[in-house]
């Protein structure tokens, strides 16, 4: 027979034993799960559909098709230079003749087939998980954009009659995925869209920058909001950057110490990024609606 105090220690043994087996139950539960679902429904690469190793995973061409722009760059527009040294602080010849109005624009790749794919498959496709996909390449260049400073994410708001229709902002989506991946605080609702604009497809540049001006408002105590703050606008894909442009300038009237912009693709001329030839006058971050099923 055991003795009372054999007993207890039996008893104690087992309650601490329960828990952990209930979650080594659980975990296979989970594999098993997951074994089935990835039977039924193999992950996919975002751009191309082949099957690969895991969720939001490229396939190795796609991975190698993709070109990132972490080299020199315009400190101002973040344009690639590629024939500067890196660490310089230059100025391209746009921005010293114009200056943007942020200070630094960059992105995580440039806009390619690939990249191309996937932002469209988000915005039209409707394949939502593609925003996390997005923000891990963005979470690199938005650590140095911050550089340890207040950063706000601010993305780029659509006007309601287009949420309306779309369900959901894409921008708004990466932005959430940023903050859940780097602690950035993200605001929503302190850039609004204050009246919709015509597609910008196929438009001159004077004419994207008509159709924008002035498309974009601050919220009633954006001041209180943007105070000290250094203020990053998010965007899916970088074109002409009229869209960024209007939407910074508008930023700018809050009062904050620092406006910038990032954006998951962006388009850089065929002289500084070999294999990405597109034409900026027919692209940019509101590329007229279509339907990508793909």
């Amino acid at each position: 027979m055991l003795h009372k105090s054999d007993m207890a220690s039996a008893a104690v043994q087992v309650e601490s034993e329960t828990p952990a087996r209930a979650a080594s139950l659980l975990r296979g539960l989970r594999d098993a799960g997951r074994a089935i679902v990835d039977y039924a429904l193999p992950p996919r690469c975002p751009a191309c559909g082949i099957i690969v190793a895991g969720d939001r995973q490229f396939c190795l061409a796609c991975w190698q098709s993709l070109d990132f722009l972490d080299g020199p760059a315009c400190a101002r527009c973040s344009i690639p230079l590629p024939r500067a040294l890196a660490g310089a602080d230059l100025h391209c010849g746009a921005c010293v003749a114009n200056p943007p109005p942020f200070d630094g624009a960059p992105a995580a790749v440039a806009y390619g087939p690939a990249a191309r794919t996937v932002a469209l498959r988000l915005k039209y496709g409707r394949r939502l998980g593609h925003a996390r996909l997005m923000a891990r390449l963005m979470a690199r260049p938005l650590t140095t954009l911050a550089d340890g400073g207040e950063a706000l994410l601010v993305p780029i708001p659509l006007h309601r009659r287009r949420l309306w229709s779309r369900g959901f902002n894409q921008a708004a989506l990466v932005a959430d995925e940023l903050t859940r991946l780097t602690g950035a605080p993200h605001d929503h609702h302190l850039l609004l869209r204050a009246r919709a604009t015509a597609s910008l497809r196929g438009k001159s540049r004077r004419e994207r920058e008509k159709i924008v001006a002035g498309a974009f408002a601050l919220a009633p105590d954006a001041k209180a909001r943007a105070a000290g703050r250094h203020l990053i606008l998010i965007d899916d894909v970088h074109a002409s950057g009229a869209t960024l442009r209007a939407a910074a300038r508008a930023l700018r009237r809050s009062g904050a110490v620092r406006v910038s912009a990032l954006s998951w693709a962006r388009v850089v001329p065929e002289a500084l990024m070999t294999g990405n030839i597109f034409d900026f006058a027919t692209l940019d971050s509101d590329i007229s609606d279509q339907i990508m099923t793909g």
